[in-house]
């Protein structure tokens, strides 16, 4: 008796496992497809504004508002944000002598998000704003969709169709939304973990205007400080210069826009607590 040898038949393969495809991830809401973009910016600033965050759970969250400018009345604005599977989003802004309410509701399924926004509901004076999102990522770098913008009130109705897209790469993002108000492009390009640029293209067909801009955010981790700045074709430069404060939860802020053309300057700080 001796050791037996087995031969596979001629012409057979050796099973393989099945290659499982990794699920599409979730395309995030309609608001964020320009976010990298939009975040190395500056925020325009102007007066004196205080923020206070706090998060009551891990579901739940308000932040309060103090704005006083020489531009305008001084505002407090108060904002309450429920985080779940389906987040339920009331704004109540009270400023001067108005009051505005808004009701955002968001789906997000494993590779899709869908969203729909209320604004100023009067069922007696049959008026209201309906904004509606939906988005589907095709691959795990294209997203595409559309939005729905809907606003009826007596003696006019009208809607507003446009489609978005958006290609991301490992160090770049680039983001496009074309309809029948205007089109808005975005270019997101991360140079390496302190320096970001982006690009952004605005054309607005109602006011027949369109405008281009340039920003940069610089990160000094060392000094715990931020820096961004922006240039655009309307002769408009402008920096903010944000540090924190740790140990506190604390963020200062300070900027400064000036624009050529017009011959406006204003600057502005700000402080953020939470």
């Amino acid at each position: 008796m001796g050791n037996t040898l087995g031969l596979a038949p001629m012409g057979a393969l050796p099973r393989r496992s099945p290659r499982r495809e990794e699920p599409l991830p979730n395309p995030g809401s309609f608001d964020e497809l320009h976010r990298l973009c939009k975040d190395v910016f500056p925020a325009q600033m102007e007066g004196v504004k205080l923020v206070v965050n706090k998060v009551l759970s891990s579901h739940f969250q308000v932040a309060h508002t103090v704005h006083m400018s020489a531009l305008g009345l001084p505002g407090y604005h108060l904002h309450a944000a429920y985080a779940g599977d389906w987040q339920l989003s009331p704004t109540e802004t009270q400023q001067a002598k108005f009051l505005t309410w808004q009701f955002d509701g968001e789906y997000r399924g494993d590779d899709y998000t869908a969203t729909l926004t209320l604004g100023n509901p009067d069922l007696i004076g049959e008026s209201v704003i309906m904004v509606a999102h939906f988005l589907q990522s095709l691959t795990h770098r294209l997203v595409l969709g559309g939005e729905l913008v809907y606003h009826r009130r007596p003696g006019e109705e009208g809607a507003i169709l446009t489609l978005a897209g958006k290609y991301s790469a490992v160090h770049w993002v680039a983001t496009l939304n074309v309809g029948s108000g205007g089109a808005h492009a975005s270019y997101y390009h991360k140079a390496n973990e302190q320096v970001q640029v982006g690009v952004e293209f605005e054309a607005n067909t109602r006011l027949q205007d369109t405008t281009f801009s340039f920003g940069y955010h610089l990160t000094v981790p060392q000094a715990n400080m931020v820096f961004r700045g922006l240039v655009d074709s309307n002769w408009c430069v402008g920096a903010v210069l944000e540090k924190k404060m740790p140990p506190l939860p604390v963020t200062l802020a300070l900027g400064a826009f000036l624009n050529h053309w017009r011959n406006r300057f204003h600057c502005g700080f700000s402080i953020t607590v939470g």
